[in-house]
């Protein structure tokens, strides 16, 4: 059996001074869709952030493929196969589409084919600067910006923000697809819980800071109350057979 392609254990990073997140564990594997659930300011940006080497790391390590990252730059780690999608896009607002799909890190050549395979509404806008793309363009070609160099670790910040569900309903499925289809491992935060849950295998739920054992995203989906206790609460939640369980022991 192999092990996952992203191991985080202990997690405790923040800046200056503070810590925003302390003692997270996680784990994603080849091919699988995991998302980071929480309300805002729980610290699921922190800990993307600090996966990549954006963030200092206080205690915890952070390791791909059994490789220990800590003090790798962001750019090394980004040469280890990672492709990081921030909330803001990360796009040139001056260059073009297609200039996008040539633009990788030093020494790295990207598929544009695969942006285009994945994102078939991109060909027709290639010579069009990114600055007078759509929200959902916008998103479109920095997702597909991230594919295009084939990753072995997709990280994805909020790929709604900003956007209609109508377009978020769209773009989600996609990540779904091309998991399946390269074996990518993925990590995705997100705000709208049932999106994100329809597409993942398993989730993190985080709140203050602290995170949660993984919850099957089936068994999520099935059970609104992550909803209370991941945004609304912000208390550990509880698995429906843990519930029963509990009203078990009480009745006895």
């Amino acid at each position: 059996m192999t092990g996952p392609v992203l191991r985080i254990k202990g997690l405790t990073a923040g800046y200056g001074r503070a810590d925003v997140v302390r003692d997270v564990h996680l784990e994603v594997g080849k091919g699988e869709v995991v998302a980071l659930l929480g309300p805002n300011g729980a610290g699921k940006t922190t800990t993307l952030r600090a996966l990549s080497g954006l963030v200092k790391v206080s205690a915890g390590s952070v390791s791909m493929d059994g490789q220990d990252l800590t003090g790798l730059t962001p750019a090394a780690r980004a040469r280890r196969a990672i492709a990081h999608v921030p909330e803001d896009r990360g796009l040139f607002r001056g260059l073009t589409v297609a200039e996008h799909l040539r633009l990788g890190p030093r020494g790295e050549r990207l598929d544009p084919d695969t942006a285009y395979r994945y994102f078939p509404a991109l060909p027709a806008i290639a010579d069009r600067r990114a600055g007078v793309l759509s929200g959902g363009e916008q998103q479109m070609l920095a997702v597909g910006r991230a594919l295009a160099r084939r990753p072995s670790l997709l990280v994805l910040d909020e790929l709604s923000l900003g956007l209609a569900p109508v377009i978020v309903e769209r773009l989600l499925p996609v990540i779904r697809t091309y998991a399946d289809e390269s074996g990518c491992a993925v990590l995705l935060v997100e705000q709208h819980v049932h999106l994100a849950l329809e597409i993942s295998d398993r989730a993190y739920l985080m709140a203050h800071g602290a995170g949660s054992d993984s919850h099957d995203a089936a068994v999520l989906r099935r059970d609104r109350s992550v909803i209370q206790a991941s945004y609304l609460g912000g208390q550990e939640w509880t698995p429906p057979a843990d519930r029963e369980e509990e009203r078990d022991g009480e009745t006895q």
